[in-house]
C-alpha cells in the first residue's frame, strides 16, 4: 500500500513528492472531485492526504468514506496557510453519533 496527496498548491506537493509520496494538484472542486473518485477506486492506495480547503470542499464526496472506515484511510492535512480546523475531532465525533463536546 503506498501514500497519495491531493493538494491545492503545488508547495505541497512538491515537498511530499520529495519525500516519496506521489500526487496531483487540484486547483478547482471538480479537479478534486475527479482525483478523489480516481484514488478512492484504486487498491494499491493505502493512504490518501488530502489539504484541509480541498477535503472541505468535497466533503459530500469524502464523509461516507471516512466514517466506514473503508481503505484507503483518509487524512486531512494542513495547507500552507496553516488554517487548522481545531475542531476536527468533535465535529467528527458529532457527526458520527450525535454528541456534542
Amino acid at each position: 500500500m503506498r501514500y497519495f496527496v491531493i493538494s491545492d498548491n503545488t508547495d505541497t506537493q512538491v515537498g511530499l513528492r520529495l519525500a516519496g509520496v506521489e500526487g496531483v494538484v487540484a486547483r478547482s472542486k471538480e479537479e478534486a472531485e475527479k482525483a478523489i473518485a480516481k484514488v478512492l477506486s484504486d487498491e494499491t492506495v493505502g493512504i490518501l492526504l488530502i489539504t484541509e480547503s480541498l477535503a472541505e470542499q468535497c466533503s459530500d464526496q469524502l464523509a461516507d468514506w471516512k466514517m466506514n472506515g473503508r481503505t484507503p484511510l483518509v487524512v486531512e492535512i494542513p495547507d500552507r496557510h496553516g488554517a487548522r480546523n481545531h475542531d476536527a475531532i468533535g465535529r467528527y465525533i458529532r457527526e458520527a453519533i450525535g454528541v456534542k463536546l
